[in-house]
């Protein structure tokens, strides 16, 4: 069953809970600090809940969103705000750089719907230096994961190549009482904002597809997820134990054994 809100139907295949509660989207934009002369990018504003208070700020705002639906309606809610303009657009196919005319760093904000976080975030972290920071609404186990620690459950692909390009803050929890409909777990916040990696790998791709590669199965050993990349010699040169699990890794290892694989194709 999904709720109306405003008259709009949450359509479950875009996976939407429309935020509702004035106090928690307060909090929210007071976590963003939006200011006059910044370039905001909204992900999925939905019924304009949080957009109306970044409009408010001052700050040049762009908003993408899929359902055309909605579309109309955000026009007629900002028709009299000059620094708001909505895409009808699949934030997981856009070319967020598109919209940088005047040059600006884009800082990204988006109540993020389950179905797409994860290949949305790793579509974003390809944006590099063009995004300031992000902060998004998550379900919090996807929250818990982006900000893992290596030797948890929840350290996986994801979290790997999130903190190699980004810091990432767990802020805070938003409980399913904040929304329409009401989801079934709780939400959280998290901010991220992209940084030059610590242990910088020489092949971007090398090390995502060796990360793929070492979690494919997390039970089994990197001797065994690694066979056919990674040899015994290659496993000593860089000082990795090969009976080690994927989880127990750092970010800085996982470059090890990327840039160990980029040396032997050279």
């Amino acid at each position: 069953m999904t709720a109306a809100v405003h008259g709009h139907q949450a359509r479950k295949r875009f996976g939407q809970n429309f935020l509702q509660d004035m106090g928690m989207i307060g909090r929210i934009v007071r976590a963003i600090r939006p200011q006059q002369g910044e370039h905001l990018v909204e992900i999925g504003p939905g019924m304009g809940a949080i957009t109306e208070q970044l409009v408010d700020s001052g700050a040049r705002l762009d908003a993408v969103e899929l359902d055309r639906d909605l579309i109309p309606g955000l026009r007629v809610k900002f028709f009299n705000a000059p620094n708001f303009q909505v895409h009808e657009a699949d934030a997981l196919k856009f070319d967020f750089t598109s919209l940088m005319d005047d040059q600006q760093p884009l800082r990204l904000i988006g109540n993020l719907p389950y179905n797409i976080s994860t290949p949305l975030i790793f579509h974003l972290l390809s944006f590099g230096t063009s995004i300031v920071d992000m902060h998004f609404m998550l379900q919090k186990e996807v929250v818990d994961r982006l900000a893992a620690q290596p030797g948890t459950s929840q350290w996986g692909r994801l979290s790997v190549m999130t903190q190699y390009a980004c810091q990432v803050e767990s802020l805070f929890i938003v409980p399913p009482e904040c929304f329409v409909p009401r989801p079934k777990v709780d939400s959280a916040i998290v901010r991220l904002t992209p940084q030059p990696p610590q242990h910088p790998a020489e092949d971007l791709q090398l090390l995502s597809d060796t990360v793929r590669q070492a979690f494919g199965q997390r039970r089994k050993t990197l001797r065994n997820n690694l066979k056919g990349l990674v040899d015994e010699a290659g496993f000593a040169d860089v000082q990795i134990d090969p009976s080690r699990r994927p989880e127990t890794l750092t970010v800085a290892e996982f470059v090890a054994l990327a840039n160990w694989r980029f040396r032997q194709a050279g």
